[in-house]
């Protein structure tokens, strides 16, 4: 299972949501589920940032 707290930590180099939402999809060719425990600390984190992520990770 992929946390996106984990993902976060393991990815420092992340600074935005765009990127985010890349690795996100990029670590969903190798993971089969993806559980949102935080939110993204990004200040162009959207109102909808929980649809997007889920949508990244489909």
């Amino acid at each position: 299972m992929l946390y996106l707290s984990e993902l976060m930590m393991q990815h420092p180099e992340v600074d935005n949501f765009d990127d985010l939402l890349g690795v996100v999809k990029e670590q969903s060719k190798s993971e089969l589920f993806f559980r949102i425990d935080v939110k993204p600390p990004f200040s162009d984190t959207p109102d909808n940032w929980e649809d997007r992520l889920e949508a990244a990770f489909t």
